[in-house]
């Protein structure tokens, strides 16, 4: 589902900035905050006070942070994700196996939200971590995920988000992207090369859920000299199918 253009609540859409702004600090004054969103001190003072009644954000002497509630609400929608246990599982043999990143990512509002993620000895730092939101058209995980979807409804989302260009190697041409979801099709394996991160590709491929559905997608990250064309066919794309083999299997028959 993509961003609404209903109706919207002012003083909510206030809050959810509010909450973004903490997300992003270790904690802040009112003053700062208020300065930060462009918004009076008065009306920040009044939302955070609800804010904390409600158990949301915690003050410390003057200080606004989010509260430990938040994890209580992450772990309960990451138990309503089918098989959780069982892709960390797989992330895990992937990390351990390949040395490299292993993610799990799935789609909403037409971005990807990374929910799993395991390092290899060998892994490289990236900036991606659970929980955090990444475009589509420049990830191998994105792009596993719209290949999946039919024509229309990849354009509902450029239409919204477009293809802004991370590194020299982004596909920003709509129809170009098109037949790259083509070919991602007929492989059945998506490359990021080099897209996302200047020195880092990726492959991925896409999980289905129960029904007609796609669950999400899964993927190997690591720096484009160790992530070859040949050890991408020769090593790597076997396993990644048999995990996301795995958990297709467990999602379709739990």
């Amino acid at each position: 589902m993509l961003p609404s253009e209903t109706r919207r609540v002012e003083a909510v859409q206030t809050a959810c900035s509010i909450i973004d702004a903490l997300r992003e600090v270790n904690s802040i004054g009112v003053t700062a905050l208020a300065n930060e969103l462009e918004m009076s001190k008065s009306a920040v003072h009044a939302h955070l006070v609800t804010l904390a009644d409600c158990g949301y954000v915690v003050s410390d002497a003057g200080q606004y942070r989010l509260s430990l509630q938040f994890l209580e609400i992450a772990e309960h929608v990451k138990d309503t994700f089918g098989q959780y246990d069982v892709i960390e599982e797989e992330l895990t043999r992937l990390a351990d196996e390949t040395g490299e990143i292993a993610q799990f990512a799935t789609d909403e509002h037409g971005k990807i939200i990374y929910l799993a993620k395991a390092e290899g000895k060998n892994a490289v730092r990236t900036s991606s971590s659970i929980g955090r939101r990444g475009d589509m058209h420049s990830t191998s995980l994105g792009k596993a995920i719209l290949s999946e979807m039919p024509r229309d409804k990849v354009d509902s989302i450029l239409d919204v988000y477009g293809l802004p260009r991370k590194t020299p190697n982004t596909i920003t041409d709509r129809e170009r992207f098109h037949e790259e979801l083509v070919q991602v099709r007929e492989r059945g394996y998506t490359i990021d090369d080099e897209e996302n991160i200047t020195g880092v590709r990726c492959i991925g491929v896409p999980i289905e859920g129960k029904g007609d559905t796609i669950l999400g997608a899964l993927s190997i990250t690591g720096p484009s000299s160790r992530m070859t064309d040949e050890r991408i066919r020769e090593e790597l794309l076997a396993v990644l199918q048999r995990s996301a083999n795995v958990i297709e299997v467990n999602v379709k028959f739990s």
